[in-house]
């Protein structure tokens, strides 16, 4: 399928132009808690919508990673961004790297928050069982998103959640996502990409940890650091917005 430039919010109005990339359980609105809190005049921000996702929930397609990189080409394209920056969340952190190698030399920084690497993410035979089954059963979307953060937050939190992932998306497409984003390697591709990037890790995800980002993103790029966000889980978006704003943003602007 062709490219399509997706369904999208912009904030802000500054020259540096910056695409922010939803995971796996979210769509655009994953990011409504830091919004607020960007800088609108330093920064334009635009964060869309994956197919199967939010406004685009009825758009067919793949669903593979490649698909969404080509969406959001299409989409800096149609905005008129010769080059920008890219924040991808979880699954969404798998993007951002294909768009760098499939737009050279447009992007400037790469801002990974809890992302998957290059390498995708392996998993056991359970874990695959459980991540599998999201799909139809929103028991194991709690279970994911309790266990991913650390089996420390409110129930409450964990029904909106689930709530919201379950009306945020089509099953299809969810079911899709998963191999695409667990099960798709191109670290080859990118081992050794001198573009600037920060990792943001959540000091309690057990699952995408620090030291999955040590063995991964900072082995691929040699420009990588690390900052590990000690209170969040995997949605610092969330748990944590006004810190990992902060620390987003003075990453950009260096």
């Amino acid at each position: 399928m062709s490219a399509v430039a997706l369904p999208h919010d912009v904030y802000g109005s500054g020259p540096h132009h910056v695409a922010v990339l939803h995971g796996w359980f979210g769509d655009r609105q994953a990011f409504a808690k830091v919004v607020p809190y960007l800088d609108g005049d330093a920064f334009t921000y635009v964060f869309p919508d994956y197919r199967g996702y939010g406004q685009a929930r009825d758009l067919a397609g793949e669903y593979s990673i490649a698909e969404i990189a080509g969406d959001v080409i299409a989409l800096a394209d149609k905005l008129g961004w010769d080059d920008f920056s890219l924040v991808g969340h979880s699954m969404g952190g798998s993007v951002i790297q294909r768009v760098m190698l499939d737009a050279p030399g447009r992007v400037r920084k790469l801002v990974g928050v809890n992302p998957v690497p290059a390498s995708g993410v392996p998993f056991d035979e359970q874990g695959w069982a459980l991540f599998s089954g999201a799909a139809d059963e929103p028991g194991n979307r709690r279970a994911i998103i309790d266990f991913s953060t650390g089996g420390r937050l409110p129930a409450a939190w964990l029904n909106e959640m689930v709530a919201k992932s379950l009306g945020n998306s089509n099953v299809e497409a969810f079911r899709a996502y998963l191999p695409a984003w667990a099960r798709t390697d191109f670290h080859a591709e990118v081992a050794g990409n001198t573009t600037p990037a920060l990792v943001v890790a959540g000091g309690q995800d057990p699952a995408l940890s620090a030291d999955v980002m040590r063995a991964t993103w900072l082995q691929f790029y040699p420009n990588a650091e690390l900052s590990v966000l000690a209170d969040a889980g995997h949605y610092p978006m969330e748990e944590t917005p006004l810190a990992l704003v902060a620390v987003v943003e003075n990453f950009l602007r260096s």
